[in-house]
């Protein structure tokens, strides 16, 4: 069930490769979006709301568990493309470690920080203990979340997408059913979303454990491997893993600045900006898709020592993630009003709010396209330094727009909140990649021939 990124036509590899994480995403958006929608036309604005006012800080810890375990798999992915068996079951070993002491620390820190961070978000007393009731409930379930996505990034890295998407399909199924029987059922209001949405994660993180077993042989750890674990081996997956984890984080915080300026411009414009992310979303998903692609592609033809064909696969990838970045800026430019209407049905306020946020975020996607596929080829690469100032720059645009220009323009300075922050990550990420690929390329005429194919584990 693995799949060897480093033989093969780049444009077709990194196409199949990012479909089902495409599709994973799509389904990862319906779970996302299950909660709102279900919460919104069953129960009313306020409680969509209530859920949507949490995103920022959802975002802030779960940002930061899909930053470090896709961290601690890239050096996985490294070594699987290098031929390294034993390198790779290593590698996991220290994942799960890693992983275990992050559910136990993370569950500390947001289950204490979750009510005085809604507080000062100046989130609206209407909503606020709501927002807690289902806040709180995600981050008691942190360590399901945790567990997926460990189990999910090293299937990827071992070039293995479809098996991912397809728990993930299993659990969004759940989530709508669990969602509709506890909030209209059970009538437990949106702290029944989270139950939901915990439960599923729960599901599908347990089914992908036999999988890693019984189907990937390079992921069978032994007893000998336990042992030859070493300070340095783990504290190479901690030199990756936790950048990338704090560059989420980082990101998140930009968002949390905006959520704190948006809750002050009333519940209206907190409905219109949550129907909005989630319609915005799914644009983001297919450039976020061939991201994740250009990870693992980078990463194995880097453990491979093939720069050139990394260069390659970069230029192909995206050629085609910016063509997606037009498309999809052009439908929502026109008809993002009538996606909006989905979630808040016929508020014209709502509705227009949602509308300019979409038309003004539309029309910058082509620089969204570029840092999906700028930021984590670096990352492939083992570089996390850039994309944590990357992360800095977007934190600072974020914070800009909701400081200034909301103070100046309300609702439209937070529209420019995302453009800025796309420009602003894309100028350090564009020069740094430009200038590692032809450091690595000079690097590697002095090099030995690449190993051809990854050995048998």
């Amino acid at each position: 069930m693995t799949k060897n990124l480093t033989v093969g036509n780049p444009a077709i590899l990194l196409l199949s490769f990012a479909a089902p994480l495409f599709v994973g995403n799509l389904f990862q958006q319906f779970y996302n979006m299950a909660d709102t929608l279900i919460v919104g036309r069953t129960i009313g604005v306020d409680a969509l709301a209530a859920v949507g006012c949490t995103g920022s800080i959802n975002f802030l810890i779960l940002g930061f568990v899909i930053g470090f375990t896709q961290g601690a798999s890239i050096i996985s992915s490294q070594r699987f493309g290098a031929g390294d068996a034993c390198g790779v079951r290593r590698s996991f070993a220290v994942s799960i470690v890693l992983s275990l002491g992050l559910t136990l620390v993370l569950m500390l820190v947001s289950i204490c920080s979750a009510r005085p961070l809604l507080v000062f978000l100046k989130t609206p007393p209407a909503i606020l203990e709501a927002a807690y009731s289902y806040i709180v409930v995600i981050y008691w379930g942190i360590a399901a979340a945790i567990l997926f996505n460990l189990c999910s990034s090293i299937m990827r890295a071992m070039g293995d997408s479809r098996t991912p998407l397809i728990f993930l399909i299993i659990a969004c199924i759940i989530n709508v059913i669990l969602d509709f029987l506890f909030v209209k059922a059970f009538h437990t209001g949106v702290a029944g979303a989270a139950y939901a949405t915990v439960i599923a994660q729960v599901i599908a993180g347990l089914l992908c454990i036999p999988v890693l077993i019984k189907k990937m042989p390079f992921l069978r750890i032994t007893r000998e491997d336990w042992r030859s674990l070493s300070a340095a081996e783990v504290l190479a997956h901690i030199k990756v893993a936790l950048p990338m984890g704090f560059q989420m984080s980082i990101i998140a915080i930009g968002i949390v600045t905006v959520q704190f300026a948006l809750n002050q411009l009333g519940i209206t414009a907190v409905a219109a900006y949550t129907a909005s992310q989630k319609i915005d979303q799914f644009a983001t998903m297919p450039m976020a898709s061939f991201g994740a692609a250009m990870t693992t592609y980078a990463a194995q033809n880097y453990g491979a020592k093939k720069i050139e064909r990394i260069r390659k696969g970069l230029i192909q990838c995206s050629l085609m993630s910016c063509a997606f970045s037009l498309l999809m800026g052009l439908l929502y430019f026109f008809l993002g009003a009538d996606f909006a209407s989905l979630f808040i049905g016929k508020e014209p306020q709502a509705l227009a709010l949602a509308h300019r946020y979409l038309r003004i975020n539309g029309s910058f996607y082509l620089f969204l396209a570029c840092l999906f596929i700028f930021r984590q080829t670096l990352q492939g690469l083992g570089n996390s330094l850039i994309p944590t100032v990357a992360g800095i720059m977007e934190l600072l645009m974020r914070t800009f727009a909701a400081i200034i220009l909301s103070r100046h323009f309300g609702f439209l300075g937070i529209c420019f909140a995302g453009p800025l922050a796309y420009i602003g990550a894309c100028i350090p990420l564009s020069i740094a990649l430009i200038l590692t690929i032809k450091k690595l390329l000079r690097k590697n005429r002095f090099l030995p021939a690449p190993i051809p194919r990854p050995a048998n584990p």
